[in-house]
């Protein structure tokens, strides 16, 4: 059997991610996931049962639609002027902007960290569901989609954090992210935001804002 490790996600080009993952003895599946699939508790490669194959039948269409269309209640918004330069204010505001988080997740597809917002409002979903059937089935596809190492859209958190997780989803719940959302929250914050701001997407938003308050003037 090989030897338990831990990666740490790096950033890769659209080369290195057009590559499957390699089966690992670590496998990061849900811990509720070993009751529905018995035969593979050790997560194994050397496993002689479909879940391998299964998983990565499911790794290659997560890969085909990594890069999905905004979802209408994100893309219908058109910001005013005024909005779009309160982006700059803070990072807050351009998250508490449905416009903002539009622009700003297309911002974050150009350099291959969309997950990281996905993930964010994956976990703004979960948290507003009250129905605990619904709260177990979302947890168990957040935990797939961005958590286990097997994903093409795995987010970057740290050893402590993925412990946590590992123990709150033996019984999920509607706030069993909320520490891996605040680490995403802050990487996107002092990682991408600023590079936002100072990017020709912006700053073409600030200019359309000037032509428009000139024209209206």
């Amino acid at each position: 059997m090989p030897t338990p490790h831990e990666t740490e996600k790096q950033h890769v080009g659209p080369e290195e991610a057009d590559q499957p993952p390699s089966m690992s003895s670590h496998d990061a599946a849900p811990p509720a996931a070993p009751s529905r699939n018995p035969c593979c508790l050790c997560w194994c490669c050397c496993c002689g049962c479909s879940w391998n194959e299964e998983r990565r039948r499911a790794w290659r269409v997560s890969r085909e639609n990594k890069l999905q269309p905004l979802p209408s209640c994100e893309a219908c918004a058109t910001p005013s002027p005024e909005e779009v330069r309160s982006w700059a204010q803070s990072f807050d505001k351009l998250m508490h902007s449905p416009a903002g988080r539009s622009v700003f997740r297309e911002f974050l597809r150009t350099e291959y960290s969309e997950e990281n917002m996905l993930f964010w409002l994956a976990c703004e979903e979960l948290k507003a569901e009250a129905n605990q059937h619904v709260v177990d089935e979302k947890a168990r596809l957040i935990y797939e989609d961005y958590v286990s190492i097997l994903s093409p859209k795995e987010v970057s958190l740290d050893s402590r954090v993925r412990e946590g997780i590992n123990k709150k989803m033996q019984e999920p719940s509607a706030h069993t992210f909320d520490d891996a959302q605040l680490q995403i929250y802050t990487l996107m914050h002092r990682d991408s935001y600023p590079r936002f701001l100072s990017s020709p997407t912006y700053r073409a938003l600030l200019l359309r804002g000037s032509s428009q308050s000139s024209s209206e003037a």
